[in-house]
């Protein structure tokens, strides 16, 4: 069985004095893999700028736009669709061996491997402590250690908007304990490393007919490489696995690499800018 899932996102960006030149970059374009089948994507924007498509560095879509003239507003509307297949996150077998596993998240080549998902960021730094915040046991498999993981990072945090910001670090999240989705994500993200798993950064949507936590803007989670198993995506905001409501548009090793939006502008006093998502889903008939 599969979903058609419709998102509209808008931006409406204001600034006190005109602004002389501008670039922005966005990734919100949901990835085309194996779950995701995306059909199409319109954009447009208030100052009927050139829009240009382009791939970054991770090998995901971006949108490029450039204004030639000045201007103090501008608004951005983009819409897509896709089709998703179900997703049972437990589709696959047991780790048979949960010491060779172990064994393999210790090997060189492995570590090399996985490098870029196994450094600690500015975002996935942890205070230093004698104590680590969690430990696996490793008489349990890899996977169950992770599932705990999850549950950990969920009941650690609580969910609180405005509250933090995309510059907010660890130490504060640790020390207060409310943050949103790239808080819970960058905790579990460090924590997941700090224990020897490779573990990305991930954007995308998520569907909230069913009353998960998530903001108005976009949604974060993990995903974490499992020997004998693969990629597995974790939501530790909801204590959930990655399922078909989570509508993936990009990873990397921390916010920073995903931020769905980016920009360089030339002009002086304040600036105002609101985002807002809208995800619709109707079951698809066969």
């Amino acid at each position: 069985m599969s979903r058609e899932y419709s998102i509209t996102y808008t931006a409406e960006n204001t600034y006190e004095h005109a602004v002389n030149d501008a670039h922005w970059q966005f990734l919100i374009i949901p990835e085309q893999n194996n779950s995701q089948d995306f059909i199409g994507v319109t954009f447009e924007n208030s100052l009927n700028a050139m829009i240009e498509y382009s791939i970054n560095g991770y090998g995901f879509k971006t949108i490029r736009i450039h204004p030639k003239i000045n201007f103090h507003k501008i608004t951005f509307t983009a819409s897509f669709q896709l089709i998703k297949k179900d997703i049972n996150p437990f589709s696959f077998d047991p780790d048979p061996d949960i010491s060779k596993s172990y064994s393999t998240i210790d090997e060189l080549n492995f570590k090399v491997d996985f490098d870029s998902f196994l450094r600690i960021t500015h975002f996935t730094t942890l205070p230093k402590s004698n104590t680590p915040l969690f430990s696996f046991d490793t008489s349990n498999s890899i996977f169950e250690n992770l599932k705990a993981l999850n549950e950990w990072t969920f009941m650690h945090i609580y969910f609180k908007a405005n509250v933090t910001d995309v510059e907010t670090t660890l130490d504060e999240i640790i020390e207060k304990r409310h943050g949103v989705c790239q808080d819970f994500t960058h905790l579990f993200c460090a924590l997941a490393r700090e224990n020897g798993i490779p573990t990305r950064y991930v954007s995308g949507y998520l569907h909230q007919g069913n009353g998960y936590f998530g903001d108005s803007q976009m949604h974060a989670w993990a995903e974490a490489y499992v020997p004998t198993i693969g990629w597995i995506g974790f939501d530790p905001t909801n204590n959930l696995m990655a399922n078909t409501n989570h509508i993936k548009v990009a990873h990397g090793k921390d916010y920073k690499d995903c931020a769905p939006l980016k920009g360089v502008l030339y002009t002086t006093g304040r600036n105002e800018t609101k985002h807002t998502v809208k995800v619709a889903s109707q079951q698809q008939q066969q």
